[in-house]
């Protein structure tokens, strides 16, 4: 009975809780069915209204400038970088200034605020510009805000402001309150600055200011900045502006890439050394403008470019790089190309004789001259003083000699040595030599085209080319490619980097090469670049002198000079151009003007920068052979002079104390014994402070000490009783 009533009780509690299980579940199935049908019908029929919504809480993505990659020199400085500058702007139409809107309380602030007001602003902003009176702002403020045509960009301050000024800004009196309180926004532009000034500006180059709206990127006006600006521009990121719980933030929708940043070859140094020296000359000589470019010669490492240009009467600036652009006659630095390819075609010697008369030679019915002819000329003299003395006569007969029948062998010759190669210069704008080709049908082949070539006339050669040149001279005949850029970097880690580009292992045979080596000491030593000659350096090189053509007529627009070269001469480190322009003062001269520079940058470089051995250097008579030890502490004092290897001398001491004495002609030092006795005051002449001090306390005495340096004298005399607790004055020198 028990159990049936047992059963009859558990049936129905099963029943209630399988029934409240089927509830549950009803219930959960009712939402998730509810939540399928709102989430569909949100996705399809109500998708407009939605996106409409989202939209309204999310202004247009905005780009987040990226930072300019920075340009370094050769060894780290920085050279050129981006800082961000902000123009200052309120927008006198916004909402907040019109009496339609709930927002029109902000106009009242401006114009009746004590804290926010305009005579707070006004205020700030005079104390902080100081280019005009709190009164003259809030005139000036208000005639922006009465105007009938609202200024929706009314500049605030004409000029620009700082990153750190603009957070300052920002903190005054109305501005505070916020954009779209105030009005108040920026435009944000960049300066390239460039630590140096004015050093290798155009070969470092410029940027725009302007940051394009549609991009977020600087733009690179020219030089490096032009030829690298994919790369030093970097990428702009996105950001959104959204309203989260009744405002507005700033989210990050893409990361802005920085720029790389790129690693030249100039050596700061170099570039001061180069520029100084060609703006103190081009000032000298009242120039109109001047090119200096100083390589490695090794590696083609343009370590200095500089190109200086009148900008007024007496000051000169940065201007077109003619280093690279200047397709320009050469002049006679083109005539030791012509006679390298006269040797190495066996055509002549450096001792073959040639007669350049009288310095007029008549060829053609064409005139030819000497810078002498004058003085009548040089008359007979060899190949090689044709090169010496720049004979433009001398240099012409021996071309003609061996290519007045075939021209086009003497035009294969000059491309055997590299004079034709595209050196692929970074520079943009960057120009290339042209030679005249025999039976160019662009470049007509006159009858007196070839001897005038031969001597630097109708070919026209940037003086980058005119260097690779002379610098395969120097390099033993291999010529590489000049170049700017070390390395790309990120972040401080090298991404791609850049060595010698080799682009002939050989411009000709090594006896030739020998040849005309000797002709550029010659030069330099005996010839036309006698100015150029050195005490402290060895130079070699040539100079040249070309009248510049205008509209076809030479002696109108006055004369180019350069010179070319290398140093030091008998194992070149450095190779260098130096060409100025239409010189007003002094008679044109590569050899004085041109090569003026060159031995200035020369000197002073090979002073700083070319490392010598001193053991190979003669002992200065007046220097000191052996430094003077103190006398002193006996141990101590071999301890020094055995670590310096310095030779002593001493006899048998036994004393702790010695003194020292110097022998520069026999580079010895000999000890002396001091000795001590009980009772009686030592000698302490000679000691240095801290042994003097301790040997006189020692015995019971008390050290004052006068000047600087070891003990010239002391007060009581060196043998004397000593009285305990007596003062010793030591004189110090």
């Amino acid at each position: 009975m028990t159990e049936d009533i047992e059963s009859n009780e558990t049936a129905p509690r099963s029943n209630r809780i399988l029934f409240c299980y089927f509830f549950i579940v009803l219930l959960l199935g009712s939402v998730a069915v509810g939540i399928v049908v709102s989430a569909c019908r949100t996705a399809f029929v109500e998708k407009e209204h939605w996106l409409k919504v989202a939209e309204s809480q999310e202004l247009p993505n905005r780009l987040i400038f990226p930072s300019r990659g920075n340009i370094y020199s050769s060894d780290g400085k920085l050279m050129a970088t981006s800082v961000p500058c902000y123009y200052l702007y309120i927008d006198f139409a916004a909402d907040c200034f019109s009496k339609k809107t709930k927002s029109w309380s902000s106009l009242d602030t401006l114009l009746y605020s004590k804290r926010n007001g305009i005579d707070s602003l006004a205020i700030c902003l005079s104390h902080k510009f100081k280019d005009r009176s709190p009164a003259g702002y809030k005139n000036y403020l208000l005639s922006g805000l009465k105007a009938k045509k609202k200024n929706r960009q009314f500049p605030i301050y004409k000029g620009r402001v700082s990153y750190s000024d603009l957070k300052e800004i920002k903190k005054y009196p109305f501005l505070r309150l916020g954009v779209f309180k105030s009005g108040f926004y920026t435009r944000e532009m960049v300066i390239r600055q460039k630590p140096f000034g004015s050093l290798a500006d155009r070969t470092i180059g410029n940027t725009y200011r302007d940051i394009d709206p549609e991009t977020g990127l600087t733009k690179g006006k020219n030089g490096l900045e032009l030829q690298y600006d994919s790369l030093l521009q970097g990428v702009a990121g996105l950001k959104s502006i959204r309203r989260v719980g009744g405002g507005w933030t700033n989210v990050v929708e893409k990361e802005p890439e920085e720029g790389f940043d790129i690693r030249t070859t100039i050596d700061i140094n170099i570039q001061d050394i180069a520029e100084k020296s060609l703006l103190d000359k081009l000032k000298e000589i009242d120039a109109a403008s001047g090119t200096a470019v100083v390589m490695e010669v090794e590696t083609g490492e343009i370590k200095a470019m500089t190109n200086m240009g009148r900008i007024s009467e007496g000051v000169y600036g940065e201007d077109t790089n003619h280093a690279v652009a200047d397709e320009t006659e050469p002049g006679s630095t083109f005539k030791v190309a012509s006679i390298m390819v006269a040797l190495e075609d066996g055509v002549c010697l450096p001792g073959d004789t040639v007669d350049t008369g009288n310095g007029i030679y008549m060829y053609k019915k064409a005139r030819m001259t000497d810078h002498n002819a004058h003085k009548g000329g040089y008359h007979r003299i060899s190949v090689a003083q044709s090169i010496w003395y720049s004979s433009n006569i001398g240099v012409a007969k021996t071309i003609l000699k061996g290519y007045e029948k075939n021209p086009q062998k003497y035009w294969e010759g000059l491309q055997r040595i590299g004079l034709m190669e595209d050196l692929r210069l970074e520079i943009p704008g960057a120009g290339r030599a042209k030679i005249r080709r025999p039976n160019d049908s662009n470049r007509p082949w006159s009858k007196v085209t070839l001897p005038w070539m031969s001597f630097g006339y109708e070919t026209q050669i940037p003086p980058i080319y005119t260097l690779t040149f002379y610098n395969a001279i120097a390099n033993n005949g291999k010529m590489v490619r000049p170049f700017l850029t070390k390395e790309i970097l990120r972040n401080g880690k090298t991404v791609k980097s850049f060595s010698t580009e080799v682009i002939r292992e050989s411009i000709c045979s090594e006896q030739t090469l020998a040849m005309v080596k000797e002709m550029l000491l010659g030069v330099v030593e005996q010839g036309t670049g006698k100015a150029v000659f050195s005490e402290s350096v060895r130079i070699a090189g040539k100079t040249g002198t070309a009248q510049i053509a205008s509209g076809g007529v030479y002696k109108r627009a006055g004369h180019q000079v350069a010179f070319c070269g290398y140093f030091p001469a008998d194992a070149p480190k450095y190779s260098c151009i130096v060409v100025i322009r239409q010189p007003r003062n002094g008679y044109p001269s590569g050899g004085t003007m041109s090569g003026g520079v060159v031995k200035a940058i020369a000197e002073k470089v090979y002073s700083s920068h070319v490392p010598v051995d001193i053991r190979e250097m003669k002992r200065d008579s007046l220097a000191v052979m052996l430094p003077k030890p103190k006398g002193g502490d006996r141990a101590a004092l071999n301890e020094v002079l055995e670590e310096l290897d310095i030779d002593v001398k001493s006899d048998s001491i036994d004393s702790q104390w010695v003194a020292t004495v110097v022998d520069d002609s026999l580079q010895t030092v000999t000890l002396k014994e001091i000795t001590i006795r009980e009772g009686l005051v030592p000698n302490v002449v000679g000691m240095g402070v801290k042994d003097a001090v301790y040997l006189l306390e020692s015995v019971g005495l008390q050290a004052s000490l006068v000047g600087m340096g070891r003990v010239a004298s002391q007060s009581v005399a060196p043998g004397s009783k000593v009285i305990k607790g007596q003062t010793v004055s030591l004189m110090l020198k």
